[in-house]
């Protein structure tokens, strides 16, 4: 372990002590507070991450409110700004669930916060509903019982939907991988790898980039020269940007297919090079939305200043939050109390008729299930010309 992350994990315990011997935690309260907080990136470069969370959150605690509440008490959503950096998550989490007294949490957008809020999760015993953050180990953590649930996307599962459209599209099944250097890039490397053995094959190369690096040139010569016709991408935006760039410096032009970590802006930034780029969603707002969906762009359009459908970056998270807070709700409901340890057990008896689908159940009692988004509700989506749409509505194949 580093200086820094001693140092961080030892404020962090003795944080966690001062709230219990102060009496803020909620060790021997039976009842927690009608709130439910959020760790995000409010400033930043993802701070379109935490803004479609509050968005989302938000829609749904109006809408519950306005309907009575839940157990005759309004909900509170509360949002503390983690710059995505992982010691202030764990703060947050502690802010959220011994200061606040909160009782659940959403989790944030980045992975590396995600995994970081594993401890003091399962040391205050706060429900967990993460909604964009999808690095598989976040969930599957080997803890019993797990706190931790999500309402997004799963890694493990979003690899092998990678893999089978980058083959589609790929002759002679030739798939190179690109992935940042962080714990979300490196945990989802080896669900790539298990992804394309299923499908009886193998990468032809793998090369990692790093946080600001401004040229892939060197890593994507050596997978052109391997022979890939398509890449499997993780990362986030800006460095997506950079791979454009230099995908058309060395004027190669394969399959570009990704995760959702280049659904926020990478039309914006990298512009018309980002065309035909193919991304992984959860949820689009973009053409004809269903009239739930109709009434919350309406909602986003007066609350937030949403000018156009474009505006919405990350509009999986502002589904996937909005979900995940009448999950919660109706948990609290099927509990009958804001004992938090009532509303874990009632989290495994929830069914909802969701924005992104129909959730029935919404988690069952395996590491697996305490994803509530299946597969089978992912959508692929393209940019093109600044707009992130799905793919029959663009000239992409």
């Amino acid at each position: 372990m580093s200086k820094f992350s001693m140092s961080a994990a030892i404020g962090g315990a003795a944080v966690f002590a001062t709230a219990i011997a102060l009496g803020t935690g909620p060790a021997n309260a039976a009842e927690a507070n009608p709130c439910i907080g959020n760790s995000g990136p409010v400033t930043g470069p993802a701070a379109f991450g935490g803004k479609s969370i509050r968005m989302g959150a938000e829609m749904a605690v109006d809408e519950i409110n306005a309907a009575g509440g839940v157990l005759g008490k309004k909900l509170k959503f509360i949002q503390y700004d983690d710059r995505g950096a992982p010691p202030r998550g764990v703060d947050n989490v502690r802010r959220i669930g011994l200061k606040d007294n909160c009782v659940a949490m959403l989790g944030g957008y980045h992975s590396t916060v995600a995994l970081a809020m594993r401890d003091p999760i399962h040391e205050i015993k706060i429900v967990y509903v993460g909604v964009i953050a999808a690095n598989t180990k976040v969930i599957e953590n080997g803890r019993n019982p797990n706190y931790m649930f999500r309402v997004s996307a799963k890694d493990r599962w979003v690899s092998k939907f990678l893999v089978a459209e980058a083959l589609k599209r790929s002759p002679s099944n030739k798939v190179g991988i690109m992935y940042e250097n962080t714990g979300w890039g490196k945990g989802a490397y080896p669900n790539i790898q298990a992804a394309l053995r299923e499908q009886g094959t193998k990468e032809v190369g793998a090369e990692t980039f790093n946080w600001r690096d401004t040229d892939m040139t060197p890593q994507l010569i050596r997978l052109r020269k391997a022979g890939a016709e398509s890449l499997v991408m993780w990362g986030l935006d800006r460095e997506g940007n950079q791979i454009m760039r230099s995908l058309q410096k060395i004027g190669w032009n394969p399959v570009k297919i990704g995760a959702w970590g280049f659904a926020g802006n990478l039309g914006e930034l990298a512009g018309k090079l980002a065309n035909c780029a193919l991304i992984m969603q959860t949820y689009s707002w973009m053409g004809k939305l269903e009239p739930r969906a109709q009434k919350l762009y309406a909602t986003m359009q007066k609350r937030y200043g949403v000018k156009s459908q474009k505006d919405i970056r990350m509009g999986s998270g502002v589904a996937d939050a909005y979900d995940a807070i009448h999950i919660i709700a109706k948990a609290i409901k099927i509990a009958g109390s804001f004992d938090r340890q009532k509303v874990y057990e009632a989290m495994f008896s929830v069914k909802h008729d969701g924005l992104v689908m129909n959730y029935d159940p919404a988690f069952e009692r395996t590491e697996e299930r305490h994803d509530a988004i299946l597969p089978s509700a992912y959508k692929l989506t393209a940019w093109y010309n600044g707009e992130l749409l799905p793919v029959s509505q663009t000239p992409c194949k």
